[in-house]
């Protein structure tokens, strides 16, 4: 459900002051704690912040992707880590319930999603299989009107924090492919589900994965994503979710990059050397023009995009090239950001490092950008054969 246009700007800014004044300032300690803290979450729920793309009717703000994408362009400018807390409750971990679920899976879950009561988990990525998800090999085995699930599955955003895992396995044996795997709802506690120790990563830091473990872990039939008329069906609810969840992520390295280069311009214009403030040296011009254009860009292409997605239309190969293009993009702003810095962006007090660090994993999850690269050649060929 659309907001009108009063009532959006009213959360938009009062969003952004949110991210002003109480996220950004804790950026550094989340750094080093490498956690968010319990108060910071219960501000983020109050905000709504787990509910953005969650119906009215459960709870939610019920933003369309057009109105989704202009509040992470916001999220984007502060830690990953916050946007990350909130960002499987919105997409990955509540997409397939709102399009594929049942009734009942969507009054039991949703409500709670969009609360932040409960933190969802989308248990994809396994050791072997990463971008190829069709050569997954966790198994549900069916024993009577249950399902047995075992495997392990890697790099689980969410993992250490959630109640409810949405588990992708394969029920069909014999199948090679996708087509036969099916999604489960398993929530935390599930005898069988156990969890590995959270990753130390390269960077953001507070927002946690590990290994999701999958041993002889009993469900019922129920829950199968949409019951269990769609078993061996996960796979193609987990390509329904990804143009919304790439496109998230793309307005998220956009607000990402728009946040370097106005931390860039101001330390540009108060730094000196040989006498003038460093911004009117036409080399440090040029890398903010590039990182200014660059952002621009992304932020259209972008926009085009949720309205063309809003309005029905098949965008797959148009937010595969926002994917692609914005994670990309702001791995460059991040890199001419530590450049205009200098030595400053080096050390650990303006940020800048931590930033740099932090937005390297955007060319990775949601799809690599090799991944995007074959999405859209194969896109293309496929109009092309129109």
């Amino acid at each position: 459900m659309s907001l009108d246009a009063e009532t959006l700007a009213q959360f938009l800014d009062t969003l952004d002051r949110f991210v002003k004044e109480r996220l950004i300032p804790n950026e550094e300690k989340i750094a080093e704690d490498d956690a968010i803290s319990p108060e910071l979450v219960q501000e983020i729920r109050d905000m709504g912040l787990f509910g953005l793309s969650i119906p009215e009717e459960y709870g939610g703000i019920g933003l369309t992707m057009a109105e989704e994408v202009q509040a992470a362009f916001v999220l984007g400018q502060t830690s990953p880590a916050f946007r990350s807390l909130v960002g499987t409750n919105n997409g990955i971990g509540s997409q397939g319930i709102i399009i594929d679920g049942t009734a009942e899976q969507k009054a039991t879950y949703l409500p709670r999603l969009a609360t932040g009561e409960l933190i969802a988990s989308f248990a994809l990525t396994e050791p072997e299989a990463g971008s190829d998800a069709g050569s997954l090999r966790t198994s549900a085995r069916k024993d009577g009107d249950h399902y047995i699930l075992n495997g392990t599955k890697r790099y689980i955003t969410n993992a250490p924090r959630a109640g409810l895992f949405t588990v992708f396995a394969r029920t069909d044996p014999s199948s090679k492919t996708s087509a036969g795997v099916t999604a489960f709802l398993v929530e935390a506690g599930t005898p069988g589900l156990s969890l590995g120790p959270i990753d130390r990563k390269m960077g953001q830091k507070g927002s946690h994965t590990c290994d999701v473990i999958l041993e002889d872990c009993r469900v019922p039939a129920s829950a199968i994503i949409g019951g269990p008329a769609r078993e061996g069906l996960g796979f193609k609810t987990a390509m329904k979710v990804l143009d919304r969840g790439r496109l998230h992520i793309s307005a998220v390295c956009t607000g990402a990059a728009e946040r370097l280069i106005r931390d860039s311009l101001r330390y540009a214009i108060e730094r000196k050397q040989f006498g003038e403030p460093i911004v009117e040296k036409q080399l440090i011009q040029a890398m903010l023009a590039d990182s200014r254009t660059e952002a621009f860009a992304a932020r259209c292409m972008i926009e085009e995009t949720a309205r063309r997605k809003d309005a029905g239309q098949n965008v797959s190969t148009e937010a595969a090239c926002c994917k692609m293009y914005a994670s990309e993009m702001v791995g460059r702003v991040a890199d001419r950001a530590v450049q205009i810095h200098g030595g400053a962006g080096y050390i650990a007090d303006y940020g800048i490092e931590r930033f740099y660090r932090d937005v390297r994993l955007f060319r990775i999850y949601e799809g690599t950008t090799q991944i995007q690269q074959l999405v859209i050649a194969r896109g293309m060929i496929k109009e092309a054969a129109l």
